[in-house]
């Protein structure tokens, strides 16, 4: 049976502590509460949590021939994923992060560049992807050998293969609209954050930025938007999707984990704005937890919390 959904592009592990208030002087130890490794990235982490939420997933992407390399694949295993487009780039490492999450939530990064760096795509593994009903782009910003005209082409033949395209970046700077200029035609769904699609577009207002992003060939505009919820954005219309009221733990992930619950909607022929509401719940639960797959267990209790759950006016 093929695989449902195609997860490319940035994977990294993530090694995460909470709650750290400061870090200590000299060679001083400070005892924290929480320590955990994950596979995350905006491709990685978004596909263990798809299949946490019931869809066959395969992973594209690439990993250092190092323990952290087979701790990613280890665990994509273990959620049932399909490795077939999981690459090991001899030489470098897996690209990783430490993140030392304050008690508010907030998670400065220490982020190693690695394997992702060289990760790239050959036409003939084309036909394996573009078999999956969706694929999910994820990464763009800090996948130096693909962003730019080889995610293009790559998109332009996943359109042509009837696949349909989600696709969100990361670490935007003055380059990343010239480097996404080209993909953008064959989006389906935009997923960025509001505030990553408002310095790329230079607008402020919600509108304006989608309207600049939709000018430029995007379908629909999905802005993930914290505690506001998200923004949706097509030709015909835009309205906000409000967030659900829970107890922030840690934030890594959560959009990643927007991007997941959005997917499985549609996979479940859902219309845009409950797939929103789905996508809302898997973004909150993860936020209870540590690390980016945090609070997501499966798709009925992700359901059961969207139903129940109140909502942020």
């Amino acid at each position: 049976m093929a695989n449902d959904v195609a997860s490319v592009g940035l994977t990294i592990l993530d090694i995460l502590g909470r709650p750290v208030e400061k870090i200590p002087d000299g060679g001083n130890v400070e005892f924290i509460d929480e320590i955990r490794l994950t596979v995350a990235g905006t491709a990685a982490g978004t596909v263990i949590d798809m299949a946490k939420l019931g869809l066959k997933c395969l992973a594209v992407g690439a990993v250092g021939e190092d323990e952290k390399g087979d701790f990613v694949l280890q665990t994509y295993q273990r959620h049932g994923i399909d490795t077939a487009g999981i690459k090991r780039v001899p030489g470098v490492p897996t690209s990783a992060t430490i993140l030392n999450v304050r008690p508010n939530g907030d998670r400065p990064a220490l982020h190693v560049r690695g394997a992702s760096d060289h990760f790239t795509l050959d036409e003939k593994e084309f036909d394996a992807i573009g078999a999956c009903d969706f694929v999910h782009m994820g990464g763009n910003g800090l996948l130096a050998a693909f962003d730019g005209a080889p995610t293009a082409r790559f998109l332009a033949a996943m359109k042509k293969r009837d696949c349909t395209i989600t696709f969100d970046l990361i670490a935007p700077n003055e380059n990343t609209l010239a480097t996404i200029a080209d993909s953008l035609p064959h989006v389906d769904y935009f997923m960025p954050s509001m505030e990553e699609a408002a310095f790329i577009s230079g607008h402020s207002e919600p509108k304006d930025i989608a309207s600049f992003f939709l000018d430029r060939g995007v379908t629909t505009c999905i802005f993930k938007w914290g505690d506001r919820g998200s923004y949706l954005a097509s030709a015909t219309a835009h309205q906000r999707i409000p967030a659900f009221k829970i107890d922030v733990v840690d934030t890594t992930g959560c959009g990643d984990a927007y991007c997941a619950g959005f997917v499985t909607g549609l996979k479940r022929s859902w219309e845009v704005e409950r797939a929103c509401q789905f996508a809302t719940a898997s973004s909150g639960l993860v936020a209870t937890g540590l690390g980016s797959d945090a609070g997501i267990v499966d798709f009925d209790t992700t359901l059961q919390f969207m139903e129940k759950a109140e909502i942020i006016p």
